[in-house]
């Protein structure tokens, strides 16, 4: 039986966390429940002449390994590949305005990750950026809250309806001009920006050597 890819329209914001334990303990006292804790591993991949990159598309193929820590069990054990693309033009006319990240988001859990870059070759694309975090998820009520521990700081995103967006945001502290749009590789080269490092991969230091 083939898979069954469920194509979503996917609306978030990044917040900037600066004290961890703090913002732990507001999502506990808004009732938010953690999901599990897992190390991600992302890898994007694009054609030969970035073809995806310039029409704002994004193909991602994605391991998650349990990783256990803030209070909250391993979460699930999986391999993910993820195609994302700019909502239709006649649903987002001026993308620069918005409040929100928006885009038509559809995921595929694969089989075995070390087939895939392979897979993937064979059919035109080409590995590119690499990056990793720590993502602790959590639920609260239809919103989806991601907890992201990465190299260039501490990040949580927020995923769901508008509305509940701006109530959850507001209520963890956060003000409309903290909202963040930005992906993580455009804040990833931002730090690069920073303290002039040329940008490569997003990767903690244990794992550059690989």
């Amino acid at each position: 039986m083939a898979a069954k890819i469920n194509p979503k329209r996917e609306i978030e914001i990044k917040l900037r966390i600066t004290n961890l334990g703090e913002i732990l303990g507001r999502l506990s006292k808004l009732g938010a429940v953690p999901r599990g804790r897992v190390l991600e591993q992302n890898t994007l991949f694009d054609t030969r002449d970035s073809g995806f990159w310039r029409q704002g598309r994004l193909l991602r193929l994605r391991t998650q390994t349990p990783a256990p820590g803030n209070g909250s069990r391993g979460g699930p054990r999986t391999t993910i590949l993820t195609a994302k693309a700019p909502p239709s033009r006649g649903r987002l006319s001026s993308p620069k305005k918005m409040p929100y990240k928006e885009r038509l988001e559809s995921e595929l859990t694969v089989g075995a990750r070390v087939r895939w870059p392979r897979i993937l070759g064979e059919l035109g694309f080409r590995a590119g950026f690499r990056y990793e975090k720590y993502r602790t998820s959590f639920r609260l009520g239809a919103l989806h809250l991601d907890l992201d521990e990465t190299p260039v700081g501490v990040f949580l995103e927020l995923e769901g309806a508008p509305s509940a967006i701006r109530r959850t945001a507001r209520a963890l502290g956060f003000a409309p001009k903290e909202h963040i749009r930005a992906t993580y590789w455009d804040l990833y080269a931002a730090d690069c920006r920073r303290f002039k490092r040329k940008p490569r991969n997003m990767l903690f230091k244990s794992q550059k050597s690989r």
